[in-house]
């Protein structure tokens, strides 16, 4: 197919180079420099999507990140496929494959946009809020629907087969725009000495002078470009970012920049190169020169394919070498729209007319448009436009002097293509993701950037200065203020000479009135992508909307991919008038990242698949899997679950694994539990501070157990904290719970208590502990070290620093068997070596490996409580019947304590933790169930409480269970019941939580 709104010259394009493209399954040519948009429009393809509610035929309005309409599914393979990227945006590459993302059998002859025509005045704004409510059977149904309706893009179903990656970066200047004020800006940054980052979005620097025919010293605008890109490249501190989008302004002028590196090559990025990138930089200083969006009017069926906004039709006559259509209707409020209507005749297509709102129109650009003969319409405007899937002509009315009335009779021309422009909006979006609210400005008829607390600059258009020469004079003087603020050298910059026009005042015109109220009328569309219509925000305001920001959550306005960036001013404005306020008055909505939409894979980086959650091994993982043990997931690491010998179940497995450890000696790999290394001559109190008991005693060389509290007082993780010295102390985790609870003390250090003088350091991985455990465990520690661990050189919960194995280690003289215990803890390069010289040395004393679940058997038995198990947020202390590890008698409030004091944690009958003894030995409670005092009464029965650790113990020849009962600590010997989803009922008595050695006497030997 032949590409007859191709022009034969200009643009920048490279005609040599030819490419094949597909959208919806045909093929069509463009030229290397083209995005698929422009590509697009010199075939001639006016519908490239089907509305969101009314399923309306839309086509290209823009050139940039601002286009609503042509957001496609680009893809070869399932694998690749990729939704709502703007075409506008995307580079063609030779083979790439584009489809519309809804439309159905095809984006012309969609089925549902007769349902548009028929039922369009029926779904006003939150009418599907108020339409499908009933029956409550058919939510989902009508969710499914409604999602089909909308059609946007879908996921891929397959694996994306890049790679994305990130990197941190630190500058002296972060420029973001590279239009001409942001090149003016960094050019002086890097001359003055600063390091300098300048990103923008499009894939080459220029911005608005891409796009222009303006000269520059008398030559091409693009040739000053090549220069100033080519300077900066040869600085060493200097970096190019084409191709990447700012997307996030955060505090202490941290930005996050998506880069796209290979998004214009092909499908799948190639060999050894990642797709995207994203940038987390930290600027001293941020210049925003972002520029400007043109605002296109709002008139009747303005959304008509061959809607386009005046800088979009000079883009890509001037860029690309594309005319989109051949007789063009330019409608505008300003001088700028009549540069659309001159680069067209200058391509040869036909202008038909140009209809200025301004009663008076004498500008340099007005001026010219006459002397090249061109019909002007002033003091009028384009109130309707004819067409469905193509503009066939438009309807023009003259207006009253303030636009608000039409005053005089219909005229219609033939056309088709319209281009309007109703000024333009600063973008101002990064300027606002930290807080700032803008400021609105009459004379810019557009909202500025308002103040800020960070280090920020701006220049350009963002300040709305839209002409050549204002922006690189700003730019110019951004840059040098920058210098001054880092304390670098003043630079001079001479800059290029640009022809000033002379520009007389535009319009404040948003809403082109209509013969017929705007309830009546055809449909003005503010934003083209959610089909929000001025009717729409007009019911809205009726209804009782008057916040701005509730108009935009009830007629969605601002809410698709392009984030409002068209529309959001008009709909303002439309609901500024609606409600008999002006633009101020009514607001603005609040702008957040992301700027435009990013790739869930550039969010994430390598941080996927093995990488997102890697696996974490000990130093005696090895050894375990060549003994055939099964593991666990826990916080990562991969825990022994037991080790099964050839022919026993898991349960035979779990038998002999307790009997070993309650009369010989097991050894279990502990190394994954959490080691927090905690210095500083504050580092007592910030312990009484954060545990619920007392720490302000606890001797050099001795252990004490602790839990911890969240500001509600209920328990979320425990752990043995050992005093290494006067100022320094050892805590441990749940291996679970380890990197929250070091999040939590960084926490509660930088914000609540600075003044402390305390440190952290997470040393988990340093240390490799094995611990011994069991009747003989003495005697085999005593084989491999010349220290002393008799009971009464080493009692329970002491600590020495000993030999073991020649290996210099921390041995540890706590329990959470019951039994004899010590915990060996050594560098962890030696972490084998030592595990292998007690497995060798321990077979005398019938040593046995155990695991996790082995594990949680034995403290079971002791009525020891897993953190995450047993507590599941909503149990403090007293719950647990662990009074006795709460002190009220600290200076400073410990974290929780007036959470334990709230009405609901002090009141009768909470649940409580206890024992439970089923009638039958033999049955098991499975994990869970509920409990109940009759299982026969009236159901709903009432349910007094849950199981929450229930085991088979091999140690007792009967099931054990711990679990919560209301008011259970009251409650020892009575029955409670346990209904199953088989219909059985087990009946428990409620009992002590210790179930064996209640007295401590084995671990104390």
């Amino acid at each position: 197919m032949t590409q007859h709104n191709r022009l034969t010259s200009g643009g920048r394009i490279d005609r040599s180079t030819s490419m094949t493209f597909t959208y919806n399954g045909k093929s069509y040519q463009g030229y290397k420099g083209d995005t698929l948009a422009s590509a697009m429009l010199a075939n001639g393809i006016d519908v490239v999507a089907r509305s969101f509610k009314y399923s309306r035929p839309r086509g290209i309005v823009a050139a940039g990140a601002e286009e609503p309409n042509a957001v496609l599914q680009l893809g070869a393979t399932e694998a690749t496929q990729v939704p709502n990227v703007r075409a506008t945006q995307q580079e063609l590459f030779n083979g790439l494959v584009s489809s519309s993302t809804n439309g159905w059998p095809s984006v012309d002859t969609d089925v549902m946009g007769m349902i548009g025509k028929i039922g369009g005045n029926m779904m006003p704004p939150g009418f599907y809020y108020k339409t499908f409510m009933f029956p409550e059977s058919l939510w989902e149904t009508y969710e499914s629907m409604i999602r089909k309706a909308a059609g946007m893009g879908r996921a891929p179903r397959e694996t994306d087969p890049d790679i994305y990656d990130s990197i941190n970066q630190h500058c002296d200047v972060m420029v973001v725009g590279a239009g001409p004020a942001g090149l003016a800006a960094a050019l002086t940054a890097a001359r003055g000495g600063a390091r300098v980052i300048i990103a923008d979005e499009q894939n080459e620097f220029g911005g608005s002078l891409l796009n222009s025919s303006e000269p520059l010293d008398g030559k091409p605008a693009a040739d000053w470009v090549h220069d100033v890109v080519q300077e900066l490249r040869a600085f060493e501190n200097v970096t190019l970012l084409p191709r990447s989008t700012v997307n996030g302004f955060h505090d202490h002028n941290f930005l996050t920049v998506h880069e796209r590196r290979t998004d214009h090559l092909a499908d799948i990025a190639p060999a050894k190169m990642v797709r995207q990138r994203m940038h987390r930089v930290r600027a001293k200083w941020v210049i925003l020169a972002t520029g400007a969006h043109e605002r296109p009017l709002v008139y009747a069926n303005n959304d008509v394919p061959g809607c386009m906004i005046t800088g979009a039709v000079s883009a890509y006559i001037n860029r690309y070498g594309v005319v989109p259509g051949n007789d063009l209707v330019v409608m505008t409020t300003n001088d700028y729209g009549y540069q659309a209507a001159l680069d067209w005749a200058a391509a040869g297509r036909k202008v038909v007319a140009i209809v200025d709102t301004r009663s008076v129109a004498n500008g340099d650009r007005v001026e010219a448009a006459r002397q090249r003969g061109l019909t002007i319409i002033t003091g009028s405007a384009v109130i309707e436009v004819q067409g469905s899937k193509r503009v066939t002509g438009v309807s023009v009315a003259a207006l009253n002097a303030s636009g608000t009335q039409i005053v005089g009779s219909v005229t219609k021309l033939k056309a088709d293509t319209v281009a309007s422009s109703g000024g333009w909006s600063p973008v101002i979006h990064l300027s606002c993701h930290t807080g700032s609210r803008p400021v609105w400005s009459d004379a810019v008829v557009g909202f500025l950037p308002g103040p800020t607390l960070q280090k920020q600059l701006t220049a350009g258009g963002i300040n709305g200065q839209y002409e050549t020469a204002n922006a690189l004079q700003e730019g110019l003087e951004a840059g040098q203020q920058a210098l001054a603020k880092l304390g670098l050298p003043d630079v001079e910059l001479v800059l290029p000479k640009v022809k000033t026009l002379n520009m007389a005042a535009p319009m404040s015109l948003f809403h082109v009135p209509h013969l017929k109220p705007t309830s009546q009328a055809p449909k003005q569309f503010v934003d083209y992508q959610t089909d929000v219509t001025a009717a729409g925000i007009e019911i809205a305001c009726r209804e009782g909307f008057e916040a701005i920001e509730h108009v935009k959550r009830y007629t969605a306005m601002g809410f698709g991919t392009d984030q409002g960036k068209l529309g959001n001013i008009n709909g303002m404005a439309v609901a500024a008038k609606a409600l008999n306020k002006t633009i101020p008055e009514t607001g603005t909505t609040v702008f957040r990242p992301n700027y435009t939409p990013i790739a869930f894979g550039a969010i994430i980086g390598r941080n996927c698949g093995a990488l997102f959650e890697p696996e974490r091994y000990t130093a005696m993982h090895k050894w375990h899997v060549e003994q055939g043990a099964l593991f666990e997931d826990v916080g990562q690491w991969k825990r022994p679950w037991y080790f099964p010998k050839a022919g026993e179940t898991i349960q035979q497995t779990l038998n002999r694994e307790c009997l070993a450890v309650r009369n010989a000696v097991g050894i279990l790999d502990a190394s994954t539990l959490g080691k927090i290394d905690i210095q500083g001559k504050d580092a007592r109190e910030f312990l009484g501070r954060v545990y619920s008991n007392a720490w302000a005693k606890l001797p050099v060389g001795k252990c004490r157990y602790g839990l911890m509290c969240g500001e509600d007082g209920m328990v979320f993780d425990d752990g043995v904290t050992a005093c290494l010295g006067e100022n320094h102390f050892l805590m441990t985790t749940t291996t679970g719970g380890a990197a929250h609870v070091y999040e939590w003390l960084e926490i509660y250090h930088q914000t609540e208590w600075p003044e402390l003088e305390v440190y952290f350091n997470t040393v988990t991985d340093h240390w490799s502990t094995a611990t011994i455990t069991g009747p003989n465990s003495r005697k085999l520690l005593e084989e491999l070290t010349d220290g002393d661990v008799s009971n009464e050189a080493f009692r329970f919960m002491d600590w020495q620093q000993i030999t073991v194995a020649g290996v210099p280690a921390r041995v540890f003289r706590i329990s959470f068997t019951g039994e004899l215990s010590f915990e060996i803890n050594v560098q962890a390069n030696y972490g084998m070596a030592v595990w292998e010289k007690l497995i060798e040395a321990g077979k005398k004393h019938g040593l046995t490996p155990y695991g996790t679940e082995t594990m949680h058997i034995l403290r079971a038995e002791k009525g020891f409580i897993i953190a995450g198990q047993d507590t599941d947020g909503s149990v403090h202390p007293y719950d647990l019947g662990m009074g006795w590890c709460v002190s009220n008698q600290k200076p400073f409030s410990y974290i929780g304590k007036r959470g334990m004091n709230r009405s609901d944690c002090v009141r009768e009958n909470r649940k409580q933790l206890v024992g439970l003894k089923t009638k039958n030995p033999k049955q098991v409670i499975p994990e869970g169930s509920a409990a109940v005092l009759d299982p026969n009464g009236v159901k709903p029965l009432s349910i007094e409480g849950h199981i929450s650790s229930s085991y088979w113990s091999e140690t007792l020849g009967r099931s054990i269970a711990m679990g919560f009962i209301k008011g259970g600590l009251d409650k020892m010997g009575e029955s409670v019941f346990y209904p199953l989803a088989d219909g059985t009922v087990i009946e428990a008595e409620i009992c002590s939580p210790i179930f064996f050695d209640p007295k401590g006497e084995r671990q104390n030997v």
